[in-house]
């Protein structure tokens, strides 16, 4: 670490996420943010269930950002010494190797445009193949199909050795370098491509989705250094790209999840519940996939997550397609005023059922309305069924790890919500600890990346860092009897859901 009299370590981190880009000038020293700043992006949503994003509109943002951290900076500016990247996962873009220019829009981790695609490799009986290799479920949620998607309805007639292939990392690190094509291990193996045993793209999985392995980039691990930048000149001089993971790994890794069995979730657009399982893979069960955390140097740590669509996401949908909500700042003192839902539950399947079901036919829910019922009840049973999503992927993981959690760890933006964590701690029936950095994706990036650069010489100087973040902690209060009597009906509720989306007997 930073010791005193010694020049200041600066680094940016970049997080692009599914609704902006935000960046971070990090001190490696304090481990402090001394700036941030955030662009949104627009939402494309061409038809029913798909989404879309502007590959160079992500990239200006980007770009922006940066020259707004080294303004900040100042005099500083000579002291930013990296950069390092998490980024939404799944998201791919596909550009042109010799141009750089996109051939499509971003395809988003939402978009079911893939569903047929995967119902082709489910009727190929290749899920157990795909199941062993990558620890995925075959579901348009991840890469491949989307990639498929692309190749087959626009690019049919593109030459494959122009072709370029990333998720977002992916695309920032070549924009940035003008040209290097690489990606970590944590990114890879969310596209539904990537042996995780063998830390290589799987060539027969390719040619099952008629990929070019030309078109895929290079896999390293997370604290490896991706590439230089100068950023067309506007920092003073060129810098490492250095600690690039997914957003969710990101997050167990600045919470300082370095042991196993430890599990938190983030609480964004959706959410991802995530457990270290150590540094061997556990064949996945029951909804719940298998993922690489991080790579660091020779050493592979592998998680367990459960993926929820759509929390955070069910607020903004109140707030901007029902108009319910004219700041989302006012959902907690809304939800605090009412002893409960009036028995309304909503289940927020908009773009089906994520963890630990896996139905992509379902859609979302509003069960229990009477005419006591009011908007703030509704608000209120939206804030609740992100806790109970969060439950459903929970006990799953605990079963398949064998053991209870002995707490939650949560960050996120819709963690400032008191009522909700309450409630989660409520309904878990364990405590959940707050973290006091609300985007720990950015913050364990940055520490990854001061690994991968010696400026923090072990996870023993990681851990001081992470434990100097103010934290809070809440202590569940309800009753067990009322937590079990209200989880019981969300899942009476879900299990006819999915029943009826499946065609079996149901609403």
């Amino acid at each position: 670490m930073m010791r005193a009299g010694e020049e200041p370590f600066l680094m940016i981190a970049i997080d692009q996420s599914t609704a902006s880009t935000k960046g971070f000038l990090f001190d490696a020293g304090s481990g402090r943010s001394l700036a941030e700043y955030s662009l949104p992006h627009r939402q494309y949503y061409p038809k029913p269930g798909w989404v879309e994003h502007d590959p160079e509109e992500i990239f200006r943002n980007t770009r922006e950002i940066i020259r707004f951290l080294v303004a900040k900076a100042g005099h500083q500016a000579e002291n930013i010494n990296g950069i390092s990247i998490t980024n939404q996962r799944e998201t791919v873009v596909i550009w042109d190797k010799k141009t750089g220019d996109p051939l499509y829009r971003a395809i988003v981790w939402q978009c079911l445009r893939g569903d047929e695609i995967c119902k082709e490799i489910k009727a190929k009986c290749y899920e157990d193949v795909i199941r062993e290799k990558t620890g995925l479920i075959v579901d348009p949620y991840f890469s491949a199909s989307k990639i498929k998607w692309v190749l087959d309805n626009v690019l049919k007639n593109y030459s494959s050795d122009r072709i370029a292939v990333g998720t977002v990392d992916s695309w920032l690190i070549w924009r940035l370098t003008s040209g290097v094509h690489v990606t970590d291990y944590s990114n890879a193996c969310r596209t539904m491509l990537f042996n995780i045993k063998r830390l290589d793209w799987d060539e027969e999985l390719l040619e099952l989705f008629n990929i070019p392995g030309s078109a895929m980039p290079k896999t390293l691990p997370s604290d490896s250094i991706f590439g230089h930048t100068d950023c067309d000149r506007i920092l003073k001089h060129e810098v490492p790209i250095c600690g690039v993971m997914g957003d969710s790994q990101a997050a167990l890794f600045g919470q300082g999840c370095f042991n196993k069995g430890m599990t938190k979730a983030t609480y964004g657009t959706g959410s991802s519940i995530m457990m270290n399982v150590g540094n061997e893979p556990i064949h996945p069960l029951k909804g719940i996939v298998t993922s690489i955390g991080w790579g660091i140097r020779d050493e592979v740590v592998y998680v367990i997550e459960g993926n929820v669509h759509a929390t955070g996401a069910a607020i903004k949908w109140l707030a901007d397609n029902l108009g319910l909500l004219s700041n989302l700042d006012e959902v907690e003192s809304i939800c605090s005023s009412l002893e409960d839902t009036e028995g309304v539950y909503f289940v927020p399947a908009f773009s089906g059922l994520g963890a630990p079901y896996w139905e992509s036919k379902a859609r979302g829910l509003i069960y229990g309305l009477t005419f006591k019922a009011s908007k703030a009840h509704l608000i209120r049973a939206a804030v609740e069924a992100i806790a109970y999503q969060i439950r459903d992927v929970v006990e799953v993981l605990e079963d398949i790890a064998g053991a209870k959690i002995s707490e939650l760890k949560a960050d996120g933006g819709a963690s400032k919500n008191n009522f909700l964590m309450q409630f989660q701690a409520d309904i878990l029936g364990v405590p959940v600890i707050r973290s006091g950095i609300e985007d720990m994706s950015a913050f364990g990036a940055f520490l990854m990346g001061c690994l991968g650069l010696n400026i923090l010489k072990n996870f023993n100087e990681v851990s001081k860092l992470i434990s100097a973040i103010p934290k809070d902690v809440f202590l569940p209060k309800m009753p067990a009897l009322t937590r079990e009597n209200k989880y019981s009906m969300w899942k009476q509720i879900i299990n006819r859901l999915v029943m009826a989306s499946s065609g079996d007997s149901g609403y």
